[in-house]
């Protein structure tokens, strides 16, 4: 019975007309998203792309979606970076990973990150530079959605990327454990179960890193619990559909983000939410509705320029934000936004839910499901405006 309901929450958040586009890709066909990797049970988990198919999207030549300028203007993020290192762990590999990010860091102007250089390390889950895991098609997009979004925020930044043997939490977890080892200064983890199982707990202690923020997406099949995102060690990033009118930005809460109640995780003492006694997600927020989604360059059985999002996106961009701090070692967990959250420091979504989704019955528009004024589930304490929310 679960599994049937995530399916129809998945059908539920994937149809997206050409209406709700913005105007730069308005089509009279419809668009669809699709999911990057297929729903995995656990212990294996899923990467959390989503694809936006259909009318112009998915056959452009040139970029369409949110560029780099347009997240640095939407989150008020500053110059720097340099000498901090974003590590991206995913699962199986990408043989077009270099010179993909080539194209996109040379479309939009940002400094060339090169394996020869040293900026840009691709090493398996041991470390090592050889032999890399075999290629996956849908995990080869969300590699190069992990990159782009890490370039587009921290350009300055070296990128690591750990490719685990497979998507199983025994092999990405071994793979978190070696972007700390080989310097890391950030984690940046796009992927998860949708929904919490038991034994979970056994996994964790890959995703505790102190001084290393470990950053995990909270899924997207609405309103739900997902591991790891439901450790207290990591931070949670859920998503939002993010506009323009002129020079002024806008968020709403993303129909498809994750957010609710941990019904394995206890509730870390930072938390002070009256209506979960366990863990609570999310921490933070940035955009992943795919209808307002970023510019991707990907060829690996791919088409090159795509339209991407899901919390897949957000996370490596709160993760990039991190590594801007240059004060990542000073972090121990996710509380930071909870302890930085006064006026300025975020972005705060009052509106829109997540609901439907698996646990849709248990919300009934509480703050779990639904942005409100101050803290929500769907986007914590909202979405950044500048390094101060993240900033120990």
């Amino acid at each position: 019975m679960r599994l049937r309901a995530i399916l129809a929450a998945l059908v539920a958040v994937v149809a997206v007309t050409a209406a709700a586009w913005p105007s730069a890709v308005a089509s009279a066909q419809p668009i669809t998203v699709v999911d990057a990797c297929p729903l995995a049970a656990p212990p294996k988990a899923t990467c959390f792309a989503k694809v936006v198919r259909g009318g112009p999207v998915g056959t452009l030549a040139a970029p369409t979606g949110l560029s780099p300028a347009d997240l640095v203007s939407a989150y008020a993020v500053p110059a720097g970076g340099s000498g901090q290192v974003v590590g991206i762990v995913d699962a199986f590999g990408n043989p077009n990973l270099e010179a993909d990010l080539a194209v996109y860091r040379s479309t939009y102007g940002l400094p060339a990150c090169t394996v020869a250089a040293g900026c840009l390390r691709i090493v398996n889950q041991a470390g090592a530079t050889s032999p890399l895991p075999a290629a996956d098609t849908g995990w080869a997009l969300e590699t190069s959605l992990d990159v782009d979004m890490a370039s587009a925020v921290c350009p300055a930044c070296g990128i690591l990327v750990v490719q685990a043997d497979s998507a199983g939490f025994d092999d990405l977890g071994a793979a978190v454990d070696t972007a700390v080892r080989l310097g890391a200064d950030v984690v940046s983890n796009s992927y998860g179960t949708g929904v919490e199982f038991a034994g979970q707990e056994a996994y964790e202690s890959h995703y505790i890193h102190p001084g290393h923020p470990i950053v995990v997406s909270s899924g997207d099949i609405g309103y739900s619990v997902s591991f790891p995102a439901a450790s207290a060690h990591v931070t949670s990033v859920g998503g939002t559909t993010l506009t323009r009118a002129g020079t002024t930005w806008a968020e709403t809460v993303w129909s498809g983000t994750g957010s609710g109640c941990s019904a394995y995780m206890a509730k870390p003492s930072w938390q002070t939410d009256a209506n979960c006694p366990m863990r609570m997600l999310n921490d933070v927020a940035a955009v992943a509705d795919p209808a307002t989604g970023v510019a991707v360059y990907d060829t690996y059985q791919s088409t090159g320029w795509q339209v991407v999002g899901g919390t897949s996106a957000s996370a490596p961009i709160i993760a990039a934000m991190y590594a801007l701090t240059g004060a990542a070692d000073l972090i121990d967990d996710g509380s930071v936004p909870w302890r930085k959250h006064g006026a300025g420091a975020f972005r705060d979504v009052v509106a829109g839910t997540n609901v439907p989704g698996p646990n849709a019955a248990t919300c009934g528009g509480d703050y779990l499901c639904t942005g409100v004024a101050g803290y929500d589930g769907p986007t914590g304490w909202g979405s950044p405006t500048g390094l101060t929310g993240l900033t120990p």
